[in-house]
C-alpha cells in the first residue's frame, strides 16, 4: 500500500472517538443532537405541565425559570443546529461528488467542541447554584452578576462560547468544500438545493456567529472579571446586549431553517418525480433571504424604545423578506402541480412543512408592525408564532431528511407505516400546541410566566396545549422505535432506495464506502443522475481513471483539544471559589485547560501526517466492483 505513513485502524469506541470521515461525523452530530433534543423535549413537557391547569405548583418559579432558559437554549443550540450539521455532513460531499469535506479534522474538532460546549451547559442542571434563570436570550442585566448571582449564567456563556466554536468552524469547512471540492461539470448552478442552502447557512454561520462570540467575550467578563460592559449603573449599557444577541440572533433563525428549505426541496421533488420549478429563482431567493436576515434584527427589539423612524424602517426590511420566502412556497407547489406524487413518510413532513411554515411567515408578518408588535410583544403570540417557524418548519424538515437519507447514511429503510403513524401524531399534536397558543397571546397571557390565576380564559386553552405537547412527545417516541426497529434488520438498501433519485448520492452504494466516490463523477447539468438516467445510461460517468485514492488518517486530537476548553471553563467559572488548596485554584485548572489545548495543536503542527492511500486492487477486495 502506497501511504505516507503505517494508517492506525482502530475499531470500537476508538473508532469513533478518532474518526475524520464526514459520514460517521455527521452520525455522531446526529446522535448528539438527537439526544439534547429529547432533552429539550422533556424541558418542554415539564413547563406545559406545570400551565396546564391554573395556580399550580408542578415545579417551583426558579425551576420554571430554569426550564425556560434551558429549553430554549437546549433546543436552538444543541439540537437543531447539531442535526442540521448531521444532514449536512452525511449528504453534502456526495451531492457534490467529493470524497470528504477540504478539512477533516477541522470536521471533527467542530464537533467536539459543540458537544463539549453542550455537555458543560448541561452539567449545570446537577450544581448547587442550578441551571441558568434569565431566558434564553440572556437579557441584561438581567443576565450579569447583579441579578444572576450563582454560576448558572456562567455555564451558559462559557458553553455556548465553546460549542460555537465548533459551529463557526464547521460553518467555514462547508463553505471551502462547497467552493473548492465540486465535482467536474458541478458548476454552482447545477447543485442541488440542498447543498445551495447548506452553502448560503455556512456563510450566515460565518458572519452572525462572530457578533454572538463578541457578546458571549463581553458577558464573560462582566461576570468572571468585573467588567461593566452591560451595567449602566457603571457606564455600561444594557440594550447593546439586545443588539449584539439579535444581530446573531437573526440570521440565526436562516440558519436553522434555510437548510430545511433544502431538504423539502429535494425530497418534493424526488416524490412528485419532477424537476423543482423555478430553480434559478429559488436559488437567488435563498441568496436574498440570507441578504435580508442580516438587515432585521431590531424587529425584536421594537418595544425596546429605538424611535418610529428605526421601527418604521426594520418594519419594512422584516416585511421584504416574505417576499424571497413566498417564492419558494409557491415554487415548492408549481413542482408538486402535475407530478406522479408519492406519500412516502419523507413527503408528507416535506408537504406538511409547507402551510404549516406559511402559518408562521402570516403570524411574522403580523409580528413586523411595529405598532401591532406593541400589544403582541412578550406574549403568547410570540411563542406560537416562533415554533410555527421552528418547529412546524424546522423539526419537520429534518425528520423529512432522516426519512428521506436514512437509507443512504445507514443501508436501511425506516418503516414506512410507523414513519406515517409517527408523522400525523407529531404534526396533530403539534398544531394542537401551538395553534391555540396564538389565541393565549391575544388574550393577554405574557411570556415566561410561571402561572396563572383562574378566571381569566386561559384554562381550557392551556389544557389543550399540554395535551398536544404529550402527543408531540409521544410521536418522538415512536420515531425512536422505529430506528431501534430498523437497526435490527440487515443493511440492504439499494443505491437509490426510491427509484427515483436525482442527484450524485444516489449512484454509490447504501451506506457509502469509506472514500465515497470510485471514480470522481462528470456532472453533466441540474439533477446529474437523473440526466444520465434519461439519457439511458445506469450509471455516472466517470471523470477520471481508476487509481490510488488519498484519504485522511484518524486522530484523537480533536477530541483532546475540545476536552481541554471543557476543562479550562470549568477552572474560569469557580477561579474565585476553589480556594480548598491554595487560592485562584481555578485559573490553574483553567490553564491545565489551555495546556491540553495548545499543547494537542501544537502536537498536530508537529506531526506530518500525510495520510493514506487506498489502491484500486483494495477496492475490488472491499467489494467494489473495478
Amino acid at each position: 500500500m502506497a501511504q505516507g505513513h503505517a494508517v492506525k485502524r482502530y475499531s470500537g469506541l476508538m473508532d469513533w472517538l478518532t474518526t475524520v470521515d464526514h459520514k460517521k461525523i455527521g452520525i455522531l452530530y446526529l446522535i448528539a443532537g438527537g439526544f439534547f433534543f429529547l432533552v429539550g423535549g422533556l424541558e418542554a413537557l415539564l413547563i406545559r405541565i406545570q400551565l396546564w391547569k391554573p395556580l399550580n405548583d408542578f415545579v417551583s418559579a426558579d425551576t420554571y425559570n430554569e426550564l425556560i432558559t434551558m429549553h430554549g437554549t437546549t433546543m436552538i443550540f444543541l439540537a437543531a443546529m447539531p442535526m442540521l450539521f448531521a444532514l449536512m455532513n452525511a449528504v453534502v460531499p456526495l451531492q457534490i461528488g467529493a470524497r470528504d469535506v477540504a478539512f477533516p479534522f477541522v470536521n471533527a474538532l467542530g464537533f467536539w467542541t459543540f458537544f463539549f460546549g453542550a455537555v458543560l451547559l448541561n452539567v449545570s442542571w446537577f450544581t448547587s447554584t442550578g441551571a441558568p434563570a434569565a431566558g434564553w436570550t440572556a437579557y441584561a442585566p438581567l443576565s450579569g452578576p447583579a441579578f444572576s448571582t450563582g454560576h448558572g449564567m456562567d455555564y451558559y456563556v462559557l458553553g455556548l462560547q465553546i460549542a460555537g466554536i465548533g459551529t463557526l468552524i464547521g460553518g467555514i469547512n462547508f463553505l471551502v468544500t462547497i467552493i473548492n471540492m465540486r465535482a467536474p461539470g458541478m458548476t454552482f448552478m447545477r447543485m442541488p438545493l440542498f447543498t445551495w442552502t447548506s452553502f448560503i447557512t455556512s456563510a450566515l454561520i460565518l458572519f452572525a456567529f462572530p457578533a454572538l462570540a463578541v457578546g458571549l467575550a463581553a458577558l464573560m467578563f462582566d461576570r468572571v472579571f468585573d467588567a461593566n460592559f452591560f451595567d449602566p449603573n457603571n457606564g455600561g449599557n444594557a440594550v447593546l446586549w439586545e443588539h449584539i444577541f439579535w444581530i446573531f440572533g437573526h440570521p440565526e433563525v436562516y440558519i436553522l431553517i434555510l437548510p430545511a428549505f433544502g431538504v423539502i426541496s429535494e425530497v418534493i421533488s424526488t416524490f412528485s418525480r419532477k424537476r423543482l420549478f423555478g430553480y434559478s429563482s429559488m436559488v437567488f431567493a435563498t441568496i436574498l433571504i440570507g441578504f435580508l436576515g442580516f438587515m432585521v434584527w431590531a424587529h425584536h427589539m421594537f418595544t425596546t424604545g429605538l424611535g418610529p423612524v428605526a421601527n418604521a424602517l426594520f418594519s419594512i426590511a422584516t416585511m421584504l423578506i416574505a417576499v424571497p420566502t413566498g417564492i419558494k412556497i409557491f415554487n415548492w407547489i408549481f413542482t408538486m402541480w402535475g407530478g406522479s406524487i408519492k406519500f412516502t413518510s419523507a413527503n408528507l413532513y416535506a408537504v406538511g412543512f409547507i402551510p404549516t411554515f406559511v402559518m408562521g411567515g402570516v403570524t411574522g408578518v403580523m409580528l413586523a408592525a411595529a405598532p401591532a408588535d406593541f400589544q403582541y410583544h412578550d406574549t403568547y403570540f410570540v411563542v406560537a408564532h416562533f415554533h410555527y417557524v421552528i418547529v412546524g418548519g424546522l423539526i419537520l424538515g429534518i425528520f423529512s431528511g432522516l426519512h428521506y437519507w436514512w437509507p443512504k447514511m445507514f443501508g436501511r429503510i425506516l418503516n414506512e407505516t410507523l414513519g406515517k403513524w409517527t408523522f400525523w401524531i407529531f404534526y396533530i399534536g403539534f398544531h394542537l400546541t401551538f395553534f391555540i397558543q396564538h389565541f393565549l397571546g391575544l388574550l393577554g397571557m405574557p411570556r415566561r410566566i410561571w402561572t396563572y390565576l383562574d378566571g381569566l380564559g386561559f384554562n381550557e386553552m392551556n389544557l389543550i396545549s399540554t395535551i398536544g405537547a404529550i402527543m408531540m412527545g409521544i410521536g418522538t417516541i415512536m420515531f425512536i422505535l422505529n430506528v431501534v426497529i430498523t437497526n435490527a434488520k440487515p443493511q440492504n438498501a439499494a443505491d437509490d432506495p426510491w427509484e427515483d433519485g436525482r442527484t450524485l448520492e444516489w449512484t454509490i452504494p447504501s451506506p457509502p464506502p469509506e472514500y465515497n466516490f470510485k471514480q470522481t463523477p462528470l456532472v453533466r447539468g441540474y439533477d446529474a443522475y437523473w440526466k444520465e438516467k434519461m439519457d439511458g445510461h445506469k450509471g455516472m460517468t466517470p471523470a477520471e481513471p481508476i487509481g490510488s485514492i488519498h484519504m485522511p488518517s484518524p486522530s484523537i486530537l480533536p477530541f483532546t483539544m475540545s476536552l481541554g476548553l471543557f476543562i479550562t471553563g470549568f477552572g474560569l467559572m469557580y477561579s474565585r471559589d476553589w480556594t480548598f488548596i491554595t487560592e485562584h485554584i481555578g485559573f490553574y485548572v483553567a490553564g491545565l485547560g489551555l495546556l491540553i489545548t495548545f499543547g494537542s495543536m501544537f502536537l498536530r503542527s508537529v506531526y506530518d501526517d500525510h495520510g493514506f492511500h487506498i489502491e484500486p486492487e483494495e477496492l475490488e477486495d472491499k467489494g467494489v466492483k473495478a
